[in-house]
């Protein structure tokens, strides 16, 4: 299966090869305007035909960049894979063909695609009560969470519906991200700490925990926090891990008691799709489905934008939807669980020096040799240190710093988060209900905003420049006159608080004769709004105010030229600008004196 998936990849490089640019100093994903529009297509759909062509220089860096990130996600998917309650060997098994796959069709090619902590652990918080952790119905069932994910993602990349998953502002996935963090770390702290158990206790304090688990727990991760510091490029974790398995052989750390992998299945996984669920178990999946698609996704985007802002290009959404949904389901294929993109590993990729999909098809190959020669490595290794690998990775996504900073900016926005991370840690192990409820008060605190715009009243500041009256201290634009700004668009969320606003300020001020409303900021206009502003206009021209129009952007104009409205009217005047407007209501005021 891998040889005929690479002699297909040469055959259409062979093909294709002179659309895949000038040479290892190309940049990737730059089309030139002179590229047919059918390798224009192709490079659309086909993305890694976008790849520099292949030259010595250029491979000899993207395999030291592959060589790199492939012995840091060998242990990585291991640690993963047990914290999914998978076997630890399916970890390995998703950073082989669904890491291939995705580089192959994602827009993003240097992101690093695999096994991350908090798939893994949605996908455990998911079928917590489906199935015991570990056994056939386990696997099976996050099997069809890769597939399900990676059909979803499929469709809606297929369907250009990128653009939904900007529904999760920062400030809820930081905090979701953050308590995912912490509920990671507080599944590991046994397995780290060696601890037995509190029937141990009742005997004696010490036989609570197994002594020397802790010391390989404490110890690598104390390793791995230094090495990251001192060398972050050094494959630390690799290092760690092949020499905790060698001093537990030594010792007969497994005779001792202490907790090791044990046995795994050497080879390739078999291509193979599992029995369908139930009716009820698939009802069951689709929350956790729909939460990991979101998620992992979230994951990507902030690889892939970090990625494109390096190479200074437009992020494909949609296509990275595409190729991270192919990749879940090669994962599920595969007998693996669902994937991701990797912001630690992908950075790592940039750090190493990668500048196209290669990297990655290095990364596969190192994970594909590993897989024959590691395996009987991994038999000795210590479930602390594998603990200690997972806490390692997890300790930089808790940033408590980013809530004091979230505060100063955006109270409403940093208590929404706060509550997010409480939600999300009180709800354990059900997660999602803790970003579905981010979601929520994030949409309604959106919907709430359109619902009461600003609006305010004008007045000419000293430096020239109109502001809030009130808040500024500024006396009037003119005698007799209601100068107003509403920052947003007059459609049907802010259609009745415009009117509102205006009727309640002639109502405390029966003396206005006038008003003057600067239209600038307001870019859109619905049915519903100029049905409210031609009210409006009829029932001003009825009470003898003449209504003064500043800025009116053409959008606009024609959306009530089309409703009915008259540009000649005898109630209004239209003014192209500020200066314009200004200068009429001083020549109004002065005609009045004299």
């Amino acid at each position: 299966m891998t040889y005929a998936l690479r002699i297909d990849f040469n055959v259409i490089v062979q093909t294709y090869g002179d659309a895949l640019g000038g040479g290892a100093g190309a940049r990737p994903y730059t089309q030139s305007a002179t590229v047919p529009p059918m390798t224009a297509r192709l490079r659309t759909y086909l993305p890694f035909l976008n790849w520099p062509r292949p030259t010595a220089r250029l491979l000899r860096g993207e395999a030291w960049a592959g060589l790199t990130v492939g012995l840091m996600v060998i242990p990585q998917g291991v640690a993963y894979a047990v914290l999914a309650g998978m076997p630890p060997v399916t970890g390995i098994y998703a950073a082989l063909l669904p890491a291939l796959v995705a580089g192959l069709f994602s827009a993003s090619p240097r992101q690093s695609v695999g096994p991350t902590a908090l798939c893994c652990l949605l996908v455990s918080a998911g079928l917590s009560g489906l199935a015991e952790p570990g056994s056939a119905e386990w696997v099976r069932l996050a099997i069809w969470l890769a597939l399900l994910s990676g059909l979803l993602q499929l469709a809606l990349g297929g369907l250009r519906f990128g653009w939904l998953l900007n529904l999760v502002n920062a400030p809820v996935l930081a905090a979701f991200t953050q308590a995912a963090a912490l509920l990671i770390i507080a599944s590991q702290l046994p397995a780290l700490t060696g601890w037995q158990g509190p029937g141990h206790w009742q005997q004696d304090a010490w036989q609570a925990w197994h002594v020397p688990s802790m010391v390989f727990g404490l110890g690598t991760l104390a390793l791995l926090l230094a090495a990251r510091r001192l060398r972050p490029s050094l494959p630390t974790v690799l290092l760690a891990v092949i020499a905790a398995a060698g001093v537990s052989r030594a010792l007969g750390f497994e005779a001792a008691g202490g907790r090791v992998i044990g046995t795994l299945p050497a080879g390739l996984p078999e291509l193979a799709l599992p029995g369908l669920p139930s009716l009820d178990t698939l009802r069951a999946l689709l929350l956790p489905t729909l939460v990991i698609t979101l998620v992992s996704f979230l994951e990507t985007a902030s690889s892939a934008k970090a990625d494109n802002a390096q190479l200074g290009t437009r992020w494909n959404q949609d296509q990275d939807l595409i190729g991270q949904g192919l990749g879940k389901i090669a994962a599920g294929l595969s007998g693996a669980f669902p994937t991701s993109s990797s912001f630690s590993r992908s950075a790592l990729t940039l750090y190493a020096g990668a500048r196209s999909g290669w990297a990655t098809v290095f990364s596969v190959g190192v994970v594909l040799l590993a897989l024959w020669l590691f395996i009987p490595v991994l038999r000795h290794v210590p479930q602390a240190v594998l603990a200690a690998v997972v806490v390692a990775a997890v300790l930089g996504l808790i940033k408590p710093g980013e809530f004091l900073r979230l505060w100063r900016m955006a109270r409403v926005e940093a208590c929404i988060a706060g509550a997010t991370l409480l939600i999300t840690l009180a709800a354990a192990p059900q997660l999602y209900w803790g970003v579905l409820s981010g979601v929520l008060m994030s949409l309604s605190y959106f919907l709430y905003q359109r619902l009461h715009p600003r609006i305010i009243e004008v007045g000419l500041h000293p430096d020239g420049s109109l502001r809030d009256r009130h808040l500024w201290k500024l006396p009037p634009l003119a005698p007799k006159t209601y100068a107003m700004r509403m920052d947003a668009a007059l459609d049907f969320a802010a259609a009745s608080e415009f009117e509102r606003n205006v009727l309640e300020f002639l109502a405390a001020h029966p003396e206005v004769r006038q008003i003057c409303l600067f239209a600038q900021p307001i870019n859109h206009i619905d049915a519903t709004g100029a049905d409210v502003f031609l009210k409006l206009s009829r029932q001003l021209q009825a009470q003898g105010i003449l209504l003064h129009i500043s800025g009116m952007k053409l959008p606009v104009e024609k959306t009530l030229l089309q409703a009915g409205w008259q540009l000649d009217g005898a109630g209004h005047r239209l003014y192209r600008t500020e200066a314009e407007a200004l200068g009429a209501l001083a020549a109004d005021t002065q005609s009045a004196q004299d």
